[in-house]
């Protein structure tokens, strides 16, 4: 025999009455009950005790329940109810095997758990098979007659019960027919059913509308085995597609699917425990509540578990992925599809609600994943929409088209992506996701905008600076009449292009009127406060510049070349003109003239600092009024004003001050070139020579070797004069000069005796026999050399600021 038609049981209650849910569970789970929907049947039997049901149930169903050893005496061999299934059979067939009625056991106890496990068998139940004696019937006494009382009882307490096949089998059959037998066993069961009380509502109700009753007989398993055999053969082939209709197990009203029998069959006992009425109905709902919600809790479980599931949630975390609905729908409706097979048998209503809640549990489970996926579709579709924005900007695009093309098309990708992520059984609503993508475009819009503005001002501004800064600077350096006409006209050019160019650029951001006038009026502002400001600066300097200005032409001729104060220049006429352009210099950077606005500040400082004898200051006294004893001047507002007259009177007063010693300097300079230049003593000196040194004059005509010797020891001292530079080595002071000259004097000495030696080294060579003729003019060419050797050895000089420098001759 096959494993599929082999058997297996278990024991459902115990003799105490204890229900083995584990024993269910596992029974459930070996047989694989599960699968099997609607499309099973359970059968029961009742009788007596020690009435062959075990043997009964064993040879019909292929069942191993325990059976009662003759040899050993007639006991009690069953005890509480156990269950098995039938081998063979389909549908799939549990068989109930409850304990025998009336056995000396139980005693009193006997009838109490009778009615209980009568009630749970015609609950649980399709068929019941009640086995009787055939002795029994007719009989007033007879031992099934209790039972039979019992069972209809029990059945007054079953709410709207459904229509059990009660199955009378006529065990031990005599010779009397079973046409015979039926007739009068019927009649005693009808006796039965009217004789037991009933509710009002069933007081009328037939016998039939409660039990399909059948009458089978079976001969003697102890005298005619093999006739019991054949008989019980021929009984088993009614089983056969029992819930079929027409069938033994037709009536399907009240069934429980077999995933949840494990479940009813524990509420039923321990509702029949707990002795209350049982409402089939209201029971169904029950199970069909607690087994709905266990194959959705179960499912639920199995989503979380589910590797597919876990892959996707992972995948969603990190980025986008490609078909998330579509992939996430099928898994939803795989364990949803799941949820409808395993669920179909019971009730509608609970299990669309379960359903229904499930599919809630579900979508709680997965919006999360489904959020992050529509967060990576907006922050991918926000970043690709920056990255197209700048491309077409930097194309030359104009700004307000780019941002409106680019939003409109990376929206209608976002709503694409969106729908490629929708799940199927969910509504979810994405607008606040597109909205905030689309405050996202536009504040990015709008910081781009911002810093493009930005950008081009700038620009700009960068231009106007640049443009403006270094020419304002050099004619506000070159300050004269035409100054500030020549900054205006600066100012006007340059501002009038930025903005020209400003306008041009700014057409492309699709502004108002109102703000681009505002840009371009703050542009032009930015412009004149760059004169402004280069103004301040160099007002800053005016000092510094106006000494320059003064050093430049005092010290410079008008060729540009430095002037050599020889005596024959009018110093106070050169003065004059450099401290007027320097006043010049004052007067155009004491204030802004960029309006054509007329002022009278040159006119004033010339009269208050430089024309004194028009001025207001005659002697030594204060004068009644001073023009520049004031903080502002007339006709310049003090906004236009970078010095003020005070400030420039104090100007004026500091320059004359560090200027003052130039002109001392040049007057000493002149003084002192007029003494280098007169070499002869006054006229008294060479008159008082004459006549003090009459006598010795005379002497040295009478004796003209004197006079040789004089010129000899002239010509040795003027050559250490140039050899020694005695006139620059005292230019630097007198104690200088000296220190100079005692380390340079023997040196220069031994120089020219050594040049003397050389030269008369090579007259000798010449001519070893000259004449006496000849050796005089040698002797006044060696002195001649000597003089030669002299103005080379003043060569050797090379003077400098600091003083000279002496360096021997070259050999």
């Amino acid at each position: 025999m096959g494993k599929e038609n082999e058997s297996c049981s278990t024991q459902l209650i115990d003799g105490d009455g204890a229900f083995n849910v584990t024993g269910i569970d596992h029974f459930v789970e070996e047989v694989k009950m599960g699968g099997c929907g609607l499309s099973y049947a359970v059968v029961s039997i009742m009788g007596p005790q020690s009435s062959g049901k075990s043997t009964l149930l064993n040879h019909l169903f292929g069942t191993n329940f325990r059976e009662m050893d003759a040899f050993r005496g007639r006991s009690q061999t069953t005890k509480g109810i156990w269950l098995a299934k039938c081998a063979g059979i389909e549908p799939c067939t549990l068989v109930m095997d409850l304990e025998g009625t009336d056995g000396r056991e139980r005693g009193e106890d006997d009838t109490a758990f009778e009615k209980q496990s009568a009630l749970f068998a015609l609950a649980v139940s399709d068929i019941v098979l009640i086995n009787m004696w055939c002795h029994d019937i007719g009989r007033e006494q007879a031992a099934n007659k209790p039972l039979l009382k019992t069972v209809f009882q029990v059945m007054m307490r079953l709410f709207s019960p459904r229509k059990t096949t009660l199955m009378f089998v006529i065990r031990d059959k005599t010779r009397t027919p079973l046409e015979n037998l039926e007739p009068v066993l019927r009649e005693d069961i009808q006796k039965i059913w009217d004789s037991v009380p009933k509710p009002e509502a069933h007081k009328e109700t037939p016998l039939s509308d409660f039990f399909n009753v059948e009458v089978v007989a079976l001969s003697s398993y102890e005298e005619k085995e093999e006739q019991f055999k054949e008989q019980v053969a021929s009984l088993r082939q009614r089983f056969f597609h029992s819930i079929a209709p027409g069938g033994l197990a037709g009536d399907r009203r009240a069934v429980v699917p077999a995933s949840g029998f494990s479940f009813s069959a524990q509420q039923i006992w321990k509702i029949i425990k707990e002795n209350k009425d049982l409402d089939l109905p209201a029971h169904k709902v029950m199970v069909a509540t607690v087994r709905c919600e266990e194959i959705a809790n179960e499912k639920f479980f199995q989503l979380t578990m589910d590797e597919g599931w876990c892959e996707l949630e992972e995948a969603v975390h990190s980025g986008p992925v490609l078909g998330f609905g579509k992939r996430l729908s099928s898994i939803l409706n795989t364990y949803l599809s799941e949820y409808d097979a395993e669920a179909i048998y019971f009730e509608e209503s609970v299990r669309t609600a379960k359903r229904t809640q499930l599919e809630a549990k579900l979508l709680q489970l997965v919006q999360p994943a489904y959020q992050s996926m529509l967060g990576h579709i907006r922050s991918g579709t926000l970043d690709k929409f920056k990255e197209a924005f700048d491309k077409a900007l930097d194309q030359g695009e104009g700004f307000s088209k780019a941002a409106q093309g680019c939003s409109q098309v990376f929206m209608a990708v976002f709503d694409e992506k969106c729908a490629d992520a929708t799940v199927e059984l969910a509504n979810w609503d994405t607008s606040k996701i597109r909205d905030k993508l689309r405050r996202d475009m536009d504040t990015h819009v709008a910081s781009v905008r911002a810093a493009k503005l930005s950008e081009l001002t700038s620009l700009y501004e960068g231009k106007l600076n640049e443009a403006l800064s270094g020419p304002v600077e050099a004619l506000l350096d070159g300050a004269g009449s035409e100054t500030w006409p020549a900054i205006k006209k600066l100012l006007h050019r340059e501002t009038e292009t930025a903005i020209s160019d400003l306008s041009y650029a700014l057409s492309g951001f699709d502004m108002d009127d109102q703000t681009q006038d505002k840009m371009l009026a703050s542009l032009e502002n930015y412009a004149r406060a760059v004169v402004e400001s280069k103004a301040r600066e160099e007002a800053a300097r005016v000092l510094i510049r106006m000494k320059d200005r003064f050093s430049t032409l005092f010290t410079h001729d008008s060729d540009s070349m430095p002037r050599v104060w020889t005596g024959k220049e009018d110093i106070r006429a050169i003065t004059k003109t450099a401290r007027s352009a320097s006043l010049k210099l004052l007067s155009v950077m004491a204030a802004i003239r960029l309006d054509d606005i007329a002022d009278d500040i040159d006119r004033t400082l010339s009269l208050a600092l430089v024309d004194t004898t028009n001025g207001a200051v005659t002697n030594k006294n204060i004068s009644s009024f001073d023009p520049l004893a004031s903080s502002t001047w007339e006709k310049v507002p003090s906004t236009r004003t970078l010095i003020t007259p005070v400030q420039c009177k104090a100007l004026w007063r500091q320059f004359k001050a560090e200027t003052e010693f130039s002109v001392t300097q040049a007057i000493a300079a002149q003084e002192a070139h007029k003494r280098n230049n007169n070499w002869l003593p006054p006229p008294w000196a060479i008159v008082a020579l004459i006549v003090l040194g009459f006598n010795e004059f005379m002497t040295l005509l009478r004796n003209p070797l004197y006079l040789g010797v004089i010129f000899v020891a002239f010509l040795l001292f003027k050559a250490l004069w140039v050899q020694l530079d005695i006139t620059g080595e005292f230019r630097n002071g007198a104690l200088p000069g000296l220190l100079s000259l005692s380390t340079k004097f023997l040196p220069t000495v031994m120089n020219l005796l050594r040049r003397l030696a050389e030269e008369g080294q090579k007259a000798t060579n010449t001519n070893s026999h000259p004449n006496p003729s000849q050796a005089s003019k040698n002797s006044f060419h060696g002195v001649n050399s000597m003089s030669n050797g002299s103005s080379t050895a003043s060569s050797g000089l090379t003077s400098s600021e600091n003083g000279t420098e002496f360096s021997s001759p070259t050999e």
